[in-house]
């Protein structure tokens, strides 16, 4: 039998819901944390701190994979908060025991020592001076256990710098990224998501980003100044059939200089 697609308007989607559906793959983010810090330090990580957690998807994926891991979720939005906790945290069961949910500045925050933490969907962005990514990430670095792993997601490419839109078809609805102008002065780029309707409306601004376009080298100098002793990069591979990115990541010292690409930096105590 065929799946029923839901049938969404600009007067009824709620957009955090689509926004998980467009941009978010929590399973595979788990998988790549885990095999990382894995081969790293020997062991499997158990704890996870997800900042700027949003609705909190990680921290729950992070729970339901295995059974001694625990997570908290870290952001200053109350709204999204709980609409995390409703959608995804709740509908655990016995698991939700295992998430906590903090509203709380990533800038501050520093109990409890982690395995793991997360700065994804490049949020860090929003910290335009370099000042103020250094004093984040002082703080993600004593937020971290002994031997604990930092991790965040970069893009960038030739058209991170371009005014674009790009859209991507999804069941019910169409996800539209658009990206203003940059200004190569001070790499800062304003960018919008947008959702359109099979009925012709449109939920236009849906969420809103300022963002200062930061590059590899810049996050691992400031990773090393904020006290890691050790930064890597890790690089998507490429589909020998579609020449797309296939997903896969792994350390590499150069990359390739594709149009669009998306990588990890990691800092390692």
């Amino acid at each position: 039998m065929a799946k029923t697609v839901k049938k969404y308007t600009a007067k009824s989607a709620d957009r955090h819901d689509l926004y998980e559906q467009s941009v978010q793959c929590p399973e595979a983010d788990v998988r790549f944390l885990g095999r990382v810090f894995r081969t790293v330090r020997g062991r499997h990580a158990r704890t996870l701190r997800e900042d700027f957690a949003g609705t909190s998807l990680l921290c729950a994926e992070w729970v339901k994979s295995r059974a001694e891991r625990e997570a908290w979720g870290v952001d200053l939005d109350t709204e999204v908060l709980e609409w995390g906790r409703e959608h995804n945290i709740d509908p655990l069961g016995e698991k939700a025991k295992r998430v906590h949910l903090v509203e709380g500045d990533v800038l501050t925050q520093k109990r409890p020592l982690v395995d793991i933490q997360v700065g994804f969907n490049f949020s860090y962005c929003i910290f335009h001076e370099r000042k103020t990514l250094l004093k984040y990430f002082k703080a993600a670095y004593r937020s971290l256990g002994r031997d604990g792993i930092y991790f965040l997601d970069i893009h960038g490419g030739a058209e991170a710098h371009d005014h674009l839109t790009e859209d991507k078809k999804l069941p019910g609805f169409k996800y539209v990224w658009e990206q203003g102008a940059f200004s190569p002065v001070t790499h800062k780029r304003i960018s919008w998501i947008h959702f359109h309707f099979p009925d012709g409306t449109k939920l236009k601004k849906a969420f809103t980003y300022d963002w200062r376009i930061w590059t590899c080298p810049e996050l691992c100098d400031l990773l090393v100044e904020a006290g890691f002793k050790e930064t890597r990069v890790y690089w998507e591979g490429t589909d020998s059939e579609t020449e797309e990115g296939n997903g896969i990541y792994r350390e590499t010292k150069s990359g390739d200089n594709d149009p669009s690409w998306i990588a990890y930096v990691v800092g390692l105590k």
